[in-house]
């Protein structure tokens, strides 16, 4: 009877529609309680790097608070889009996985995930034990800004994948994903040039030393 039921409603399209309606609030508000967390973190470490100040005992409980929103969004976000994609595909067939769209959201939000690992098992624990980004080696340094800057860039990306429907079947998966590396590199390169700003200009004020290098010397 149960069984029955449930195969009723499923078949019912306006239920469905209810049914995706619910699911796709949900997946928007992982998404923006992510990007909000993630967004007002960067804020908070920008304003550090041109204070050039290393980070407190707050920052450091305030990072493992957003490493674990942003988990948790992350799987928010896995759970309501594949329900998403199972309505779809009981609408529209296996040919609903051929919208580049939706194959160019399904990459970001897989390398999302694989970057979130690596931020939780190499980059988190290295900033926890020196205290500070600043404080890190060059590599683990270089590794924590350039997984940060992939995951701002990729958290804003899957969002604008998400809601651009009018890009649904125009363009080509290579065309989509065309901008994404590229901003990586710009934001890669950004946040390297200002952290390595930062490090010369903390370690100027603490030997003393009255002329802090500018940006540009870096």
């Amino acid at each position: 009877m149960g069984f029955s039921m449930i195969s009723t409603l499923l078949a019912d399209k306006q239920f469905l529609e209810f049914l995706r309606l619910g699911i796709v609030y949900s997946h928007l508000i992982a998404c923006c309680v992510a990007i909000g967390s993630v967004v007002t973190s960067d804020i908070a470490m920008v304003r550090q790097l041109f204070k050039a100040e290393r980070c407190s005992e707050r920052d450091a409980h305030d990072l493992t608070s957003l490493q674990k929103t942003v988990s948790w969004s992350l799987l928010m976000l896995w759970v309501t889009g594949f329900a998403i994609i199972g309505i779809d595909l009981v609408d529209k067939g296996l040919v609903y996985f051929e919208n580049p769209k939706l194959q160019a959201k399904i990459a970001v939000v897989m390398l999302l995930t694989l970057n979130g690992f690596v931020l939780h098992s190499a980059v988190l624990p290295a900033v926890q034990r020196v205290g500070s980004l600043l404080d890190l080696s060059v590599g683990m340094r270089t590794l924590a800004v350039f997984s940060g800057a992939f995951s701002a860039v990729s958290w804003f990306y899957a969002a604008m994948l998400g809601v651009g429907r009018p890009l649904a079947w125009k363009y080509s998966l290579l065309e989509l994903m065309a901008a994404y590396p590229l901003l990586i590199v710009v934001g890669f390169i950004s946040m390297m040039l200002l952290t390595q700003w930062s490090k010369k200009t903390l370690e100027a004020r603490e030997n003393g030393w009255d002329k802090a290098p500018d940006v540009a010397s870096a």
